[in-house]
């Protein structure tokens, strides 16, 4: 009742504050009635049009002041006030007293109704002594509050600002003051009007109304059982459901209790992210939108349940209690510092005289200080005179010290070019390496490809061969047979002319394959050449890399198409076989002219030595 109390008194301390329209303190008994004729109504509390007159029939006609007021107040009105009335509409008529009075009439970014929101919270922040005032700390705990409800991030720095620039003759601000500050943007600046306005109202919702959450759900009904989405509030003891989030069609209540509970549910008929609310006589199925806002719900109504079982306020308003103590403890230990600064300053003083007391004696003291300091002098100009020999020795030292570090770096620099050098040709020798690689691969190529010509040769002539045989065999026969055998000869001579004209393409192919040769030759010399450029360079640099050399090659016998197939003294016993069957056959006429032909116009074999 105490709380409730404080809590009336301030918005009536306004409203009386704005009657006294000379600010003298005091206002006419006739504004007191009708003040007092107000408050009984929105406090539902019976009004006796007699009391006034009869607590004020000895005093004088003239206006009432507030300390006058207070007894008539507290019997009559405060002491019968009963928890059962409208706190906004109570609070609305405070309001409308005093707005036209104090409200500024420089244009505010936020509207009269948000203004009144603003002076309802500010009742509900200000200290308990009057004037009222909302101090710094509870000025910034509302604009951090407005400013998460904004959305955006709190400036620290901006307030700090702010408080820098504050009236230091002021404690705080009074309620006008905070309107204009709120209105003004100062702590908005890029917020659109309705977003503040959206801001101020779910502060006052959570700070006066004690909306701990809201939100769209959808609930399941009780008689019909359909899904119906609701606008859902909770209180410290009910949650409350209407038909949207205007409030004005209230559809029930669940009263709450240290008995509910609140209880997570599957999924079921089509509904995600239910969860029960079991009271004493009804349960409730609710579905939430998201995983989420289901968590968010039970975790809100479990904490309201809880504080309800441990009969514990709000948590804003717990929260305000505990600020409001810890300021009172400061208050408390600063007055406790000013206290004990007063009895260090008393101590100080007693301080000083002793302290004069024992100048004066120092002062005798000095003189025969003064002999002595003379004696000191003097061993300390000796003592100098040493230490400065000394000091010009350690500087010959440091200098000569100085001197070999110096050597010493340049000869690290020396050392560490000498080693980047070598780097840089260990490098360039990888890559010289690599094309003597690439070189002897190409030469591997052309030399399958000079195989691989030579075995077609091989095959062609031994061809031929089988065709010279089969002429032999042809003219044995008898003479009946040799015009038949005339016939075959020059279907075999144009066989044989294609086959020297497959003959003259594989030579083309050959001259080619020994042009790609003699190419690869060269760049594999140059390569050659390359490393043992660079292999004298390393071991002109005291042999620190050793070169990785190719073998040594014996001369192989190859033909114009590529390796030969066999040595050198089977090709010439095979020279030798052929001459010996030229000399003791009787080769006819047009066989003998066909294989000189071949054997004359084609040399057989060339052979050359090659690394």
């Amino acid at each position: 009742m105490g709380s409730l109390k404080d809590e009336l008194l301030k918005g009536i301390w306004h409203a009386f504050t704005a009657l006294d329209l000379d600010h003298s303190g005091k206002v006419s008994k006739s504004q007191l009635k009708v003040l007092s004729h107000n408050l009984c109504t929105v406090l539902k509390v019976p009004h006796d049009p007699v009391a006034l007159e009869e607590h004020f029939r000895d005093d004088d006609e003239g206006p009432v002041s507030n300390q006058g007021y207070m007894p008539y107040l507290n019997k009559f009105i405060l002491e019968k006030v009963q928890d059962n009335f409208d706190k906004i509409e109570f609070n609305r008529m405070c309001w409308t007293l005093c707005v036209k009075k104090n409200l500024t009439k420089n244009p505010l970014f936020i509207t009269e109704e948000d203004a009144f929101k603003i002076w309802v919270i500010f009742n509900f922040l200000s200290e308990d002594k009057y004037p009222l005032i909302i101090v710094p700390e509870e000025i910034e705990y509302l604009l951090k509050k407005l400013t998460e409800a904004m959305g955006v991030s709190w400036q620290q720095e901006q307030f700090e600002n702010y408080k820098i620039n504050f009236d230091d003759s002021k404690d705080g601000l009074s309620v006008w003051e905070l309107i204009e500050l709120v209105g003004n943007g100062q702590f908005s600046k890029g917020m659109d009007r309705q977003t503040v306005s959206m801001a101020i109202n779910e502060v006052f919702n959570e700070l006066i109304l004690d909306v701990l959450k809201q939100g769209y759900m959808i609930k399941k009904g009780h008689r019909r059982k359909n899904w119906t989405e609701r606008w859902f509030v909770l209180k410290p003891n009910i949650i409350s459901y209407y038909v949207s989030e205007d409030l004005k069609d209230k559809k029930g209540d669940i009263l709450l209790d240290e008995n509910c509970c609140v209880e997570s549910l599957p999924d079921k008929d089509g509904k995600k992210c239910l969860f029960l609310i079991k009271c004493f006589d009804k349960t409730f199925e609710i579905s939430a939108s998201d995983k989420k806002k289901k968590q968010e719900w039970i975790q809100a109504i479990h904490s309201t349940i809880h504080l309800l079982k441990l009969g514990s306020p709000p948590p804003h308003k717990e929260a305000r209690q505990r600020r409001k103590e810890l300021r009172k403890k400061l208050l408390a230990e600063q007055e406790e510092l000013e206290r004990q600064m007063k009895e260090l300053q008393v101590a100080n003083e007693n301080k000083q005289q002793e302290l004069e007391a024992v100048r004066k004696k120092l002062e005798e003291a000095a003189s025969r200080a003064a002999e002595e300091e003379k004696k000191r002098l003097q061993t300390q100009v000796e003592l100098q005179a040493r230490f400065s020999t000394e000091l010009e020795r350690e500087k010959l030292i440091r200098q000569q010290m100085e001197e070999q570090v110096a050597q010493k770096s340049s000869e690290l620099e020396q050392y560490l070019q000498r080693v980047r050098e070598l780097e840089d040709m260990y490098l360039k020798l990888q890559e010289a390496l690599e094309d003597e690689r690439q070189a002897r691969q190409d030469e591997e190529t052309v030399r399958k490809l000079q195989a691989r010509l030579l075995e077609e040769e091989s095959s062609k002539r031994a061809e031929l061969e089988k065709w010279h045989l089969e002429q032999q065999q042809a003219i044995q026969t008898t003479e009946a047979e040799k015009q038949e055998l005339e016939n075959q000869r020059v279907i075999k001579e144009q066989a044989l002319q294609e086959a020297l004209e497959q003959l003259q393409q594989l030579e083309l192919e050959r001259k080619q394959a020994l042009e790609q040769y003699e190419g690869v030759k060269k760049k594999l010399e140059m390569a050659t050449k390359t490393t043992k450029s660079w292999k004298d360079k390393v071991a002109h640099h005291e042999g620190l890399i050793r070169l990785i050399e190719p073998g040594s090659k014996n001369a192989h016998l190859i033909t114009n198409w590529g390796p030969a197939a066999f040595t050198q003294a089977e090709l010439e016993e095979r020279q030798k076989s052929w001459k010996e069957k030229k000399t003791t056959e009787d080769w006819n006429l047009v066989g003998i002219e066909l294989f000189n032909v071949f054997c004359n116009k084609k040399p057989m074999y060339m052979l050359m030595n090659m690394r």
